[in-house]
């Protein structure tokens, strides 16, 4: 691959959240695979892409201290190749283009991997492969495409046929669908009998579920709030209240929201002794925020100002419940929040929380 090539080549990276968006600068074409890898699409010679990488992983270095590794091939299961290469012989320095290498060579490095160590290839699978004297990617890169397509399926096929250099697994570049639902609910700690707590309760809902509609780029045009007693309790076993209202105008505001979502309120309590365990709001009549443009008459009084963006700044940069508006904006969580001590660490998205290993 000396020249030129005009199909894309194939980039896998590790990395975590921020270099997801150090590493788009550098191509047009994206797929987010996972929390800590990206495929991207670059086109050059070896030598010029390998450059390329070696940029890409100081970048990532420099900006968030984060080491990287840029792994290249001419498709997706060549650039997983690649990766396991680099993870191989440390002398690469985290950037290896598998078109260095002439066909001779690339069948000893084929020859050299399980074909269980191969992406997409599933332990069920490398038996059943095993089963058939196929026990390298050598060996997989050899088998008959067609044939292993009716033994096993598509899949096996694509990545035979990517063994050889042939792309058969496209960049995913649509972005996920947008949700037609939102809803944030949680159980309490205790039981809610008093009207005022539950003010409480669904002013932050409808703001933390606010939050989510303005992270996916959407309008809301209708709101619904229910709560629902515990199963157990012999009080007010079953019981259930739901109400909802129609937005004049779709919103992402989160004070629109709250006022309509206490609007509600005096529908979740139609009479006394009720012991509510859950609760939460939900957001349907969802639209891209970008194809409503309402006009200045019937545009909600507070839209328009960035509250919500503002309240989502500070939140992210500190804690969920860090501000809000109204009852929802509070300093410190209220007693009937659900009780959350036992909780996993987080150690492999929240630096706050990483394992410590003592020694």
């Amino acid at each position: 691959m000396g020249e030129e090539s005009e199909a894309a080549e194939y980039a896998t990276q590790q990395q975590s959240a921020l270099p997801v968006e150090i590493i788009s600068r550098y191509s047009a074409w994206q797929e987010v695979y996972s929390v800590d890898e990206s495929f991207v699409g670059l086109r050059g010679a070896p030598e010029e892409l390998e450059r390329i990488g070696r940029e890409i992983r100081q970048t990532v270095r420099r900006l968030t201290g984060v080491p990287v590794r840029v792994a290249m091939g001419a498709t997706k299961s060549l650039a997983k190749v690649a990766a396991l290469g680099i993870k191989r012989t440390p002398a690469m320095n985290g950037v290896l283009h598998l078109g260095r290498y002439d066909d001779d060579q690339m069948t000893r490095i084929l020859g050299t991997i399980p074909v269980t160590d191969l992406w997409g290839v599933a332990g069920r699978s490398g038996k059943r492969l095993a089963a058939i004297n196929v026990h390298t990617a050598r060996d997989l890169h050899d088998l008959d495409a067609r044939w292993a397509r009716k033994r096993f399926n598509v899949n096996m096929e694509r990545i035979v046929l990517e063994l050889r250099g042939i792309p058969c697994i496209p960049l995913e570049l649509i972005p996920p669908k947008a949700k037609d639902q939102l809803i944030f609910s949680r159980s309490f700690s205790k039981k809610i009998t008093d009207e005022r707590d539950m003010e409480q309760i669904i002013s932050l809902y409808a703001q933390r579920v606010s939050a989510r509609l303005r992270a996916q780029g959407s309008l809301a045009g209708h709101l619904s709030a229910w709560a629902m007693t515990g199963w157990a309790d012999e009080r007010t076993v079953g019981h259930s209240a739901q109400a909802s209202v129609g937005l004049a105008t779709p919103t992402d505001d989160p004070i629109t929201l709250t006022k309509a979502a206490r609007a509600l309120l005096p529908k979740l309590f139609p009479v006394e002794g009720i012991r509510y365990a859950r609760a939460g709001v939900v957001l349907t009549d969802l639209r891209q925020a970008d194809g409503v443009q309402p006009l200045a008459l019937f545009r909600p009084e507070f839209e328009g100002r960035g509250v919500g963006q503002a309240l989502d700044k500070i939140n992210q940069k500190f804690t969920t419940t860090a501000v809000g508006v109204g009852l929802g904006g509070m300093k410190a969580p209220p007693g009937w929040e659900m009780k959350r001590e036992l909780l996993s660490r987080r150690c492999l998205t929240n630096w706050d929380e990483l394992l410590v290993a003592a020694a």
